[in-house]
C-alpha cells in the first residue's frame, strides 16, 4: 500500500502453503507510490492542521514550535524527530500533542524505526482513539514486519487486525476539509479504505486464513489507482494455496508488470501457477 516516500519497505512473506511451499522476500514501493503516498501523508497532516486552527489560540511561543514542526520537510525525518519530541517536552498537554504525535508515528515509519512508531502510536491514540491514520498504518505495518518468533506477535496482529476494522467503520464518516475537492476527498478516503483492507488482508495471510485474506487483498488491490505489489504478492499467494491457480497467476502477472524489490519473484510464480493451472485445469 501506498506509504511515506522515505521508506524502503522490508517484508518477508512466508507461505505455509497447503501442497506448494515457496518463500519470497520483498523489498521497496514503486516510484509512484512513494510519490502518491507523500502527498497522501501532506493531506492528512493538513486535515489534522486544519481542525486545530479552528480551536482557540494559545502561546504564541508553542504555535511556533508546532509551525515548525508542521513545516518541517517531511524527507528529513530526524528533524521532524527532533522537532516533536522537543516540543512534547516542553508541552507535554498541548492541545497540538495528539496531532505531534501522529506525525512522530510517520517520521519514525520513514526511520523504520519500530520500537519508537509503536511508542508514538500508542500516545496518539490515547490521546485520539479515532484517528484513522494512525489506525490504518499500525495495522498495515504490523503485518509487514510480522516475526512469528517474536512472543508479542499474535497480541500485535490481532490489534492490527482491531485498528483496521475500527478506521474502515470510520472512514466513512470523516468530515470534508475545506481544502480539499469533492472528487479529492473521495480519492483520500478510497485510499484510506484499500490500505486498511491490505492491512487485513495482510493480517489474515500472516495467519494463513487465505480466503478472508483473498477477499480483503481483492478489496484493496481494486479500491488503489497503483496497486501494491506485495498486496498483488500475497494475493497470488493466496490464491496459490487455495488451488485457484489461473487467478493466481493474474495476480502474479499484474505484480510483474510493477517496478519493485518483488518483480522477478512474481514472474517465477506467475509461471509456476500457470504450469499449475495447466495441469489441474483451475
Amino acid at each position: 500500500m501506498n506509504r511515506s516516500s522515505a521508506l524502503v519497505r522490508i517484508l518477508t512473506i512466508a507461505i505455509a502453503a497447503v501442497a506448494f511451499p515457496f518463500l519470497a522476500a520483498a523489498q521497496g514501493m514503486t516510484p509512484q507510490a512513494q510519490i502518491n503516498s507523500q502527498t497522501q501523508d501532506n493531506q492528512n497532516q493538513q486535515m489534522k492542521e486544519q481542525t486545530l486552527q479552528n480551536s482557540p489560540k494559545v502561546d504564541p511561543k508553542e504555535e511556533a514550535s508546532y509551525k515548525a514542526f508542521f513545516d518541517a520537510n517531511p524527507q528529513d525525518p530526524d528533524a521532524k524527530i527532533r522537532l516533536g519530541t522537543d516540543f512534547l517536552k516542553t508541552y507535554p498537554n498541548s492541545r497540538y500533542a495528539e496531532a505531534v504525535n501522529a506525525g512522530l508515528v510517520q517520521a519514525y515509519y520513514q526511520k523504520q524505526d519500530w520500537n519508537n512508531f509503536y511508542s508514538a502510536s500508542d500516545r496518539a491514540l490515547a490521546l485520539n482513539p479515532n484517528d484513522v491514520d494512525v489506525l490504518v498504518i499500525v495495522g498495515w505495518v504490523t503485518p509487514h514486519i510480522y516475526n512469528a518468533s517474536d512472543p508479542n506477535s499474535t497480541k500485535r496482529l490481532d490489534e492490527a487486525e482491531a485498528n483496521e476494522k475500527k478506521a474502515i467503520g470510520l472512514i466513512p464518516t470523516l468530515p470534508k476539509p475545506v481544502n480539499l475537492t469533492d472528487d479529492q476527498f473521495v480519492d483520500v478516503k478510497n485510499q484510506k479504505l484499500a490500505e486498511a483492507h491490505s492491512g487485513l488482508g495482510l493480517v489474515d495471510f500472516r495467519r494463513q486464513n487465505y480466503d478472508d485474506s483473498i477477499k480483503e487483498l481483492q478489496q484493496a488491490v481494486q479500491g488503489s489507482k497503483t496497486p501494491d505489489p506485495t498486496d498483488l504478492f500475497a494475493l497470488g499467494a493466496a490464491l496459490q494455496n487455495s488451488q485457484h491457480y489461473t487467478e493466481a497467476a493474474n495476480e502474479f502477472n499484474q505484480c510483474a508488470q510493477i517496478l519493485s524489490g518483488i518483480q522477478d519473484q512474481c514472474k517465477q510464480q506467475a509461471a509456476t501457477a500457470s504450469k499449475l493451472a495447466a495441469q489441474t485445469k483451475k
